[in-house]
């Protein structure tokens, strides 16, 4: 049966699901934390405790600045990601209930995506840094590869549900989920939020060989609040995929919101893990790939798509 109507819940419980990605943020960096440890042979006890002994470590550092630094833009690049990955989430259903029920969320999703461009840019940009500046030409090349293809596989689900209401996506897979009928846009998508996320394969803006690229000035509480948000978009982006591809808060035995919650940490799980196991990517190579191969292929999925819409039963 479909899920019952989204519920818009009362200002005070936003708090709750500002919480929630919190809590998803630290269960990915202690995630990430492990398999570092892992790589690199330490105990796993260490690896655990990795985000806790990082964050205090940060907030003990001296806060450094560069000569001639724009403070404003630089910091509100950084702090600006937690802001759109609590924006994002705010569309999201937690099985009946959600903070702003959107008739348009998915292009809400899709414009907070489009924030990451200027707030890492402005990362970059705000130190006055010749490696920062490198690293957010990167990203800006690597968002050109990506926004296109990611804006499309997130209209294969709109399509399927004739509906850019997120709640309505997540009703109408109570038949069948869309990934398994849209596994490029799936696939597409999650490239997109790894790419934002500027995780694994697309992590050339922050890359060793430019000592860090865009957060290589960052330091103290403006380090823990970029690499936290970096974890929170990384948060925000696997919930989404709940909604838009795993049927939502469908599923047997466990209430709608705890099946939202377990298909996210499952995602979220699968992307830490993906960051040490993939090669990076060149910024010009990814962009030749995004429009040569993604876009064509997920213009593909919702051609498909949209012939089973209209045609199908």
């Amino acid at each position: 049966m479909p899920e019952p109507s989204v519920v818009t819940v009362a200002p005070g419980w936003a708090l709750l699901g500002v919480a929630l990605l919190g809590l998803l943020a630290l269960l990915a960096a202690t995630a990430d934390g492990l398999a570092g440890a892992r790589a690199s042979a330490t105990a796993s006890s260490v690896g655990a405790m990795r985000p806790l002994d990082e964050s205090a470590r940060l907030l003990r550092q001296r806060r450094r600045t560069t000569v001639a630094a724009d403070a404003l833009l630089w910091r509100v690049g950084g702090a600006g990601l937690l802001v759109v990955a609590v924006s994002m989430v705010a569309v999201v259903p937690l099985g009946a209930w959600t903070i702003l029920d959107l008739d348009v969320g998915i292009v809400w999703f899709n414009a907070m995506d489009v924030l990451v461009w200027a707030l890492l840019w402005l990362t970059g940009w705000g130190a006055n840094s010749a490696h920062g500046l490198i690293g957010g030409y990167r990203f800006l090349a690597l968002a050109l590869g990506y926004e296109l293809p990611l804006m499309f596989a997130l209209v294969a689900p709109a399509i399927a549900a004739s509906s850019l209401n997120v709640g309505e996506v997540a009703a109408a897979q109570h038949g069948l989920w869309f990934v398994v009928w849209m596994p490029l846009a799936f696939v597409v998508y999650l490239l997109g939020v790894a790419a934002f996320a500027a995780w694994g394969p697309f992590g050339p803006a922050l890359g060793q060989d430019i000592a860090g690229g865009i957060a290589t000035e960052l330091s103290s509480v403006d380090r823990l609040v970029f690499e936290g948000g970096r974890y929170a978009l990384l948060a925000a982006g696997s919930a989404f995929a709940v909604p838009m591809f795993l049927g939502g808060g469908s599923g047997p035995l466990l209430p709608g919101w705890l099946w939202v919650l377990v298909k996210t940490v499952v995602v979220l799980l699968a992307l830490v893990w993906v960051r040490r196991r993939l090669p990076a990517v060149r910024p010009d190579v990814f962009l030749e790939v995004g429009w040569l191969v993604l876009l064509p292929a997920v213009l593909l999925q919702d051609l498909v798509v949209s012939v089973v819409a209209v045609w199908g039963p």
